[in-house]
């Protein structure tokens, strides 16, 4: 397994505006969210990258890439019907090829001297299949992530065999079906949107049905019964945009990482002294 592209999904509804939005890198240069993701990707090893974009959106995504357009194909998603379908329709641009896959409305921290991608790829290259990406998250979140269920693999610390895939569970759902031993209470492995999958995932992804019946988590929860799958909790944090103040806490993450840390906390502190004190 060698990974040589990735695929970013962008064409949701309440998504395809976010990777255009701009932030400030941890060198504390203005990027797009894309052109961070994209340098992510293409930091894990990835020469070529896709994006699924809504029609018409091709332009405006382009030139959100700055640098990195010349290394983009942009692949329109004719229908909106959904996240599986997105990642079908690009089916040829991966070309029968384990690939790298973000989710267009995250962005990446990594706790360590590698990238978040670096980590996963890896991982992936080095056990041979399928890897997804998690991070122990509180219960409260469950509403915006999918998660898993396994166990911990054998004289390992980060790596998980997968046997369960749920999305958006409920906290009775997750309590019932998705205990991972050894994490705290409160706490499930959910998806850290970004993942390395074998091309199997488009068969499995036909075998749910039509076009609007294609969801990624489904094909997922097959993918772990059809071949290894396994998940890994990267030493990193991942930032969801799409959520009320997602942008700021990017920002913040990005900015707390990064060369500018000191200054940031010192205005941080400024601002908090700043607030009048409830009463």
């Amino acid at each position: 397994m060698h990974i040589k592209r990735a695929l970013i999904t962008a064409a949701g509804r309440e998504q395809q505006r976010l990777p255009l939005q701009r932030l400030v890198d941890r060198d504390g240069i203005p990027k797009t969210a894309l052109e961070i993701i994209v340098e992510e990707a293409v930091a894990a090893g990835a020469h070529e990258v896709g994006i699924v974009v809504r029609p018409g959106d091709e332009a405006d995504f382009r030139a959100a890439a700055g640098s990195a357009a010349s290394r983009l194909e942009l692949i329109p998603q004719p229908e909106p019907l959904g996240y599986g379908n997105a990642v079908s329709v690009a089916r040829g641009f991966i070309n029968d090829e384990p690939f790298l896959h973000f989710v267009g409305d995250h962005l990446y921290v990594s706790d360590s001297d590698r990238r978040c991608g670096q980590q996963l790829v890896a991982v992936a290259e080095a056990e041979q299949c399928s890897v997804s990406a998690v991070q122990p998250t509180r219960e409260s979140m469950l509403p915006y992530f999918g998660a898993i269920g396994g166990r911990r693999v054998p004289q390992t610390k980060n790596l998980y065999e997968i046997d369960t895939v749920l999305e958006k569970p409920t906290p009775t759902q997750a309590e019932q079906e998705l205990i991972v031993p050894g994490l705290r209470a409160g706490h499930y492995l959910c998806f850290f949107g970004m993942h390395v999958l074998t091309p199997v995932i488009f068969d499995l992804l036909d075998a749910l049905g039509d076009s609007g019946r294609r969801q990624v988590s489904p094909a997922l929860a097959m993918l772990a019964g059809r071949e290894r799958y396994l998940a890994y909790q990267v030493a990193g944090n991942r930032s969801n945009l799409g959520v009320t103040y997602g942008l700021l806490l990017a920002q913040l993450a990005l900015g707390l990482s990064g060369k500018d840390r000191g200054d940031i906390l010192s205005q941080l502190v400024d601002l908090l002294a700043r607030q009048p004190h409830a009463t």
